[in-house]
C-alpha cells in the first residue's frame, strides 16, 4: 500500500510540475511567436491564434534583421558581453582566495570576519549608488583615471556586490572536502598556493558554476548598474531594447525579437552549466 502511495504521490508531484513549467514557459512561447508575426497580424490578433490555426499566419523574420541592423543590438549585444563576462570571473576568482583561505586557514578572527561578510549580503545595492558614484568622480579628479563611464566601473561595482553570496556559497562548499586530503597534501610539501589551484580549485567546479550562473543571469539583465555607471555611449542590450520600444510604444514587436536574442544566452548558460547547479548549492547544506 505504501509503494502504491508513493507512486501516486510522485505521479501527481510530476504532472503540477510539467503544469507549472508550462505556465512559466507559456510568456516566452508568446514572445517568440510575436517575433515571428509580421507586424500587422500582430496589432490585429493575439499569438494565441496562431496556436489553433498555425498555417493560416504570414510569417516574417524580418524583425530580426532589422534590430540586428539598424537598431544597433549587435553592438549592445558586444557591449553586454564586455560587462557580463569579467564581472563573471572576477568576483569568483577573488571570493575563490577568501573562501579558502576561510575554511582551511587558521587566523585571529576568522570568524568574526566572515560574520561581517555574511552580514554585507543584507546591503542593498540602490543605497550604494551615490557613494560609489561619487568616490569615482573623486577618484578621477585626483588622479586623472577616467572610471566613471567605462566598463570598469559597471566590473567593479557588480563584483564587489557580488562577493558576500560569493564567499558563502564556495566556503560552504568548501567545507565538504576532507581535510585530511588538505594535510596530505602539506605533508607532501605543497604550498598553499598549489593547494588551491592544484587541489582545491578542480574540485570546487560544481560550486564555481553556481555561483557563475547566478551572477551571469543577473549582470546580463542588469539594467541599473550599467545605466548609472557605463552610460548611453556604450548601451548594453537591456537600455537598448527600452530604447526600442519609442515613446508611443511603436516598437514592441520589435522589442520582441530584440528580448528573445537577449533571451537566448543566459538560456545557453545555464543549460551547459546545469549539471553542476543542484550540486553546487546543495553542498554542504547539511553538514
Amino acid at each position: 500500500m505504501n509503494v502504491i502511495r508513493q507512486k501516486k504521490q510522485g505521479r501527481g508531484s510530476f504532472i503540477v510540475l510539467v503544469i507549472l513549467a508550462a505556465l512559466w514557459l507559456l510568456p516566452t512561447v508568446g514572445l517568440f511567436i510575436t517575433s515571428l508575426r509580421e507586424k500587422g497580424e500582430a496589432q490585429t490578433s493575439g499569438w494565441w491564434d496562431v496556436i489553433f490555426n498555425p498555417f493560416s499566419q504570414n510569417w516574417d523574420i524580418s524583425s530580426y534583421a532589422t534590430v540586428l541592423t539598424e537598431n544597433k543590438l549587435a553592438s549592445s549585444f558586444i557591449s553586454s558581453m564586455a560587462v557580463t563576462i569579467p564581472a563573471t570571473i572576477l568576483p569568483l576568482l577573488f571570493a575563490a582566495y577568501a573562501a579558502f583561505g576561510f575554511t582551511f586557514l587558521s587566523f585571529r578572527g576568522r570568524e568574526f570576519f566572515f560574520s561581517v561578510i555574511i552580514g554585507l549580503l543584507v546591503v542593498p545595492l540602490q543605497g550604494a549608488l551615490v557613494p560609489v558614484l561619487k568616490m569615482f568622480i573623486s577618484i578621477t579628479d585626483k588622479t586623472g583615471i577616467e572610471i566613471s563611464g567605462q566598463y570598469a566601473a559597471a566590473w567593479f561595482v557588480h563584483s564587489a556586490f557580488a562577493m558576500p553570496l560569493a564567499i558563502y556559497i564556495l566556503r560552504n562548499y568548501m567545507m565538504t572536502i576532507p581535510n585530511t586530503l588538505i594535510e596530505a597534501a602539506r605533508m607532501d610539501g605543497a604550498s598553499n598556493f598549489t593547494i588551491f589551484w592544484r587541489l582545491v580549485l578542480p574540485i570546487s567546479v560544481p560550486a564555481l558554476a553556481s555561483f557563475a550562473i547566478f551572477q551571469f543571469l543577473w549582470v546580463w539583465n542588469d539594467y541599473l548598474i550599467a545605466f548609472v555607471f557605463v552610460g548611453n555611449e556604450r548601451p548594453v542590450l537591456t537600455y537598448t531594447l527600452l530604447t526600442m520600444l519609442g515613446q508611443y510604444g511603436e516598437g514592441w514587436q520589435a522589442v520582441a525579437a530584440g528580448s528573445f536574442i537577449s533571451l537566448s544566452v543566459p538560456l545557453l548558460v545555464f543549460f551547459s552549466l546545469q549539471r553542476y547547479f543542484i550540486r553546487g548549492l546543495t553542498a554542504g547544506a547539511v553538514k
